[in-house]
């Protein structure tokens, strides 16, 4: 909101009255004692000029002081220090309005503070959580994978192996959604963890299928995988992130899936393609499967997707400044394409 000479004087309204009253009452008394009416009109011009001079000045001297204020509110970043950073000013009123609003201010600066130790704690605490409980989900897959070892002194009844198998993939389950909560805690604080160097998606992804194994062999899915283009991102991220798509990939598949994982070399950078050819995403959709919590249509067929996979993908990419784009046909397939930008000084080392 600006302050315009006619917003100024609505708000001296009630003063304006109050000298033309007083100007129409010293015009009665002065007639009544007897002055001529070129003396009384003389005496209100003055008094008229006087008042208009005093809220000219009056005008422009509080509207020079709300620019200033505006202009120190636009270009801070944090608007709740505005009580330390406002212009001085010689009114009582402006006096009192800046103590007031820096009390206010120091309440809810230290709410913040104490909103952020509590986050910072709990953010600490599922991080810790994630890795103490890795320690028995890895214990589980290796118990499982040594009941199904071939060698007599290992080995398991073929009963018990096919009970292993189902065993180690719920526990791959589980250690996915582990993995997606310590994602998302770090998600804030991406640049804490984050290195970049050349990047080798061919064994990322390869990484991942045979950590993925049983589950993809358990649901029939078949992969193709053409990598060979590298990228500079930090590689335990964007596996994460190929991971979720994968993953999504395997939940929303057909009655015979095949995955086509593969890089194309760009002029501005390398894509990474994630395409499957499953229930594919309706076009009405498609625009929201990025969002918090959005499950459409195909995740209500499903009771245990949460929305949360492809927004943590986002999120991240956005971290990491890797662009993620949706492709889909209904009833087709998706395609999920990363988008990794290659800087002009990294073209320059590659050349020489």
């Amino acid at each position: 909101m600006r302050m315009s000479a006619l917003a100024f004087l609505k708000d001296r309204v009630l003063l304006i009255v109050f000298h033309l009253a007083c100007m129409g009452m010293l015009s009665a008394f002065l007639r009544l004692t007897g002055y001529g009416g070129a003396d009384l009109t003389i005496i209100l011009i003055f008094w008229a000029i006087i008042l208009c001079a005093w809220l000219t000045v009056t005008y422009m001297g509080r509207k020079r002081y709300f620019e200033e204020s505006r202009k120190i509110l636009d270009q801070v970043d944090e608007r709740y220090l505005l009580g330390e950073l406002l212009p001085a000013s010689a009114g009582l009123e402006d006096r009192l309005y800046r103590d007031m609003i820096r009390q206010s201010n120091k309440s809810v600066i230290e709410r913040i503070r104490r909103i952020e130790t509590s986050e910072k704690e709990y953010r600490e605490y599922i991080e810790n959580w994630v890795h103490e409980v890795k320690a028995p989900i890895t214990g589980i897959s290796l118990l499982c994978e040594n009941g199904r070892k071939p060698e007599p002194a290992m080995a398991a009844a073929p009963e018990a192996r096919e009970i292993l198998r189902d065993i180690s993939v719920e526990n791959q389950k589980i250690e996915n959604y582990v993995d997606m909560a310590l994602y998302y805690a770090r998600s804030e604080n991406v640049y804490k963890d984050f290195v970049i160097r050349k990047t080798n998606l061919q064994k990322i992804v390869e990484e991942i299928l045979e950590k993925n194994r049983l589950l993809l062999i358990g649901n029939g899915v078949r992969a193709q995988v053409d990598c060979p283009d590298p990228v500079y991102t930090d590689g335990k991220w964007i596996a994460f992130i190929v991971n979720q798509l994968f993953l999504n990939c395997v939940k929303y598949r057909s009655a015979q899936p095949v995955f086509l994982v593969r890089t194309k070399r760009e002029k501005d950078g390398v894509c990474l393609t994630v395409e499957d050819n499953g229930v594919g995403i309706r076009s009405e959709e498609l625009s929201r499967i990025f969002e918090k919590g959005f499950t459409g249509s195909n995740g209500r067929d499903h009771e245990r997707a949460t929305g949360m996979g492809l927004y943590l993908c986002r999120r991240l990419c956005e971290k990491l400044g890797v662009g993620l784009l949706a492709e889909s046909e209904y009833g087709r397939g998706t395609r999920m394409t990363l988008q990794f930008p290659i800087s002009t000084y990294i073209d320059r080392e590659q050349e020489d």
